[in-house]
């Protein structure tokens, strides 16, 4: 006889109805998860409130400004879709916008291929923190700090980097001054920055792969760099991917390395968008065309970031 069969052969003999837990019909009984749901809730609700009262309003109210003429100084009139008909026609925001994609392309570039290099190498030479945390340090200054010891080191005339090319005999560049050289150049700071952060992503994403995918592709002849790209750069493709949207929005809010550096020049060379809608704003006073300039940007990053997801797929794992 099963133990089932057994439970159901005994008679009941407590004063308790079966099914009723001792309760009167009309009580509710106490439910545990309700409980833990409005203890989470209460937790939740200081990072709530903080979400509604620096994003939600300011969005709201970035939205409105965008349908005003504003000045800081005058009460705003609505003036309807003229900002956004305005910025159609507005050959600075293009310009501004594909600046902002070059700087982007480049910045991803360099700072993917290192990052690839130096996560590849950790996970294969060595695991030591020391590294680690030597890669990390230049992702932990500010970035305005980090643009002032590039511009000195780069200076035309006093920079370090000039200096040697010169004891070389070669000719010097300005690096920041020249419209061809400063994009490259702001590009590669910005790389630089944070390409050690990039590595310690990939690092932590190649240490979840399972050592018996490499025996297998040993054991089946295959080499370092053929072992690279047909098992681990398929199973980082949830990493790449996080990678991809964080350093895609962060190149597009680039702003204090030109600020500081380039001012948007030479000849407007590196007057990306974040520079051009601060232009707008604090410079020339126009709120409403910057804050449509805003919104625009927004769309702008959150179709690139679905198209991104989509297409790399980032809720999906070749291990699963």
């Amino acid at each position: 006889m099963s133990v089932r069969s057994l439970t159901r052969a005994v008679p009941v003999t407590g004063g308790r109805p079966p099914g009723k837990g001792g309760r009167s019909p009309g009580k509710r009984p106490y439910s545990a998860e309700g409980g833990q749901g409005r203890a989470a809730l209460l937790f939740l609700l200081p990072a709530l409130v903080g979400f509604a009262a620096f994003y939600v309003y300011p969005s709201l109210r970035g939205a409105w400004i965008s349908l005003t003429d504003w000045n800081l100084l005058s009460e705003p009139r609505f003036t309807g879709g003229a900002n956004y008909a305005e910025l159609a026609g507005d050959p600075l925001f293009w310009r501004a916008l594909l600046l902002t994609l070059y700087n982007t392309a480049l910045n991803l570039v360099w700072q993917l291929s290192l990052a690839l290099l130096l996560a590849a190498l950790m996970h294969r030479l060595t695991k030591s923190v020391v590294l680690r945390a030597t890669l990390l340090l230049p992702w932990l200054v500010p970035n305005v700090s980090t643009a002032l010891l590039w511009l000195w080191l780069l200076d035309a005339n006093l920079g370090f980097f000039n200096q040697l090319l010169s004891s070389m005999g070669l000719s010097t560049h300005g690096f920041f001054n020249s419209p061809s050289e400063a994009m490259p150049t702001v590009a590669a700071v910005t790389a630089w920055s944070s390409v050690g952060y990039v590595a310690l992503l990939l690092y932590a994403g190649m240490l979840q792969i399972p050592a018996q995918v490499y025996e297998a592709a040993s054991i089946d002849g295959a080499g370092e760099i053929r072992t690279f790209l047909r098992v681990t750069l398929p199973l980082l493709r949830p990493i790449l991917a996080l990678v991809l949207v964080v350093s895609v929005i962060g190149c597009f809010q680039i702003f204090d390395t030109i600020a500081v550096t380039t001012k948007g020049g030479p000849i407007n060379a590196t007057k990306v968008i974040y520079y051009y809608i601060y232009q707008e704003a604090f410079t020339h006073f126009r709120m409403g065309y910057a804050s449509a300039m805003a919104l625009s940007l927004v769309l702008v990053l959150g179709t690139l970031t679905y198209l991104q997801m989509r297409l790399m797929r980032a809720s999906s794992s070749d291990l699963g």
